[in-house]
This record gives structure tokens, sequence and C-alpha cells, in this order.
């Protein structure tokens, strides 16, 4: 028998894997979101060269999903920031999940969720996002209608916009939801 035969599959070793979806509370939280959009956005997709960060980050607001073991945070697979435009007119943008996480515990929903609730509780009255257009149909499913379309960086966009009574305020970002992984059966 082989090394390989005896790697586990810590995903299937650990099912149900949960997910925990919140606003970033640690440093390490922080980092390892800052360092997944790079891969998203820089190394995955080619967005952007070197880094994605710009002014929008100093003063937003940095939502995670992490993978758990034993009920502890143990990976940032996932991650949105939001933040408020103007009185009562806030964005999310940035939305980036691990690869290897993106069929699993419905973290880009999770996210989008946790995104728009905050930022309801926060007093928004309008939320916008401009959103990759191969991701349209999923923010539909979720409650988003397109309000305009636009390209950015030399991607097509939609621009869109949920509808709160889908999304009713949440006033507790630390704690924030709690997803489970597919089963695999």
């Amino acid at each position: 028998m082989s090394c390989i035969d005896d790697v586990v599959d810590p995903v299937a070793h650990y099912a149900p894997v949960e997910f925990l979806v919140r606003e970033a509370a640690q440093q390490w939280e922080r980092d390892e979101a800052h360092a997944l959009r790079r891969v998203v956005f820089c190394i995955e997709q080619g967005v952007f060269v070197g880094d994605d960060r710009d002014a929008i980050d100093d003063h937003a607001q940095l939502l995670v999903a992490m993978s758990c073991i034993g009920g502890m945070p143990d990976q940032v697979v996932g991650t949105v920031r939001i933040y408020e435009a103007s009185p009562g007119v806030w964005w999310g943008s940035r939305l980036a999940v691990h690869a290897a996480f993106r069929s699993q515990g419905h973290l880009g929903a999770t996210l989008i969720k946790l995104a728009v609730t905050r930022a309801h509780a926060q007093g928004a009255h309008t939320f916008m996002a401009h959103v990759q257009a191969q991701n349209e149909a999923l923010f539909r499913k979720l409650h988003w209608r397109t309000t305009g379309t636009l390209v950015i960086h030399g991607r097509a966009h939609v621009e869109m916009q949920p509808d709160f009574a889908y999304y009713p305020p949440c006033h507790d970002p630390v704690s924030g939801f709690v997803s489970r992984a597919r089963s695999r059966a």
C-alpha cells in the first residue's frame, strides 16, 4: 500500500462539514480572505495583476465563510465585502469562493445572504452589486433583479439589486450563519 492510499479526504472524513459564515473577527480571517481574493481574481480569473485590494478595503466590512472542524473555524473558503457608499446605499463586491468548495454548502448564496442582511440591519434602503454576467442566474434565484449591464475590467457584468423582503436584518455579524456541506451520496 502506498502513502497515497492512506490519505483521508478531509471533507468526506468530517462529514457533514459545517461552514461558519460571519463578519471577519480575527486578523487571520482577514488575511486568508485577502489571500483567497488574490487567488480568485488575480490567478484564476486574471482580472487584476498582483493584488485586487483597493481604497474600498479601507472602510469595507469583510465577511467570510470558514470551514469548521469539530465546530471550530479552520480555513477561510469564501469571502465578500460590503460597504456604505452613501447614506443608506450599500454595495457588495469581491465575492469569492475557493475552487474546492464551490459545490459545497451553498457558500456563495450564504455569503450573499449575510451581505444583504447585514447591510439591511445597518440601515440600508438600497443594496447593489456589479455581478459577473455568468453569475446572474445564481443571483436571480436569490431574489435579485437586474438593473443594467456594463463592462468592468474588460468583463461583462450586470448591475443587480436584491428584494429586501427576502433578506430580514441580521443584527449579529459575529454569529452569522451556519451551512452544512452537501452529502456525497
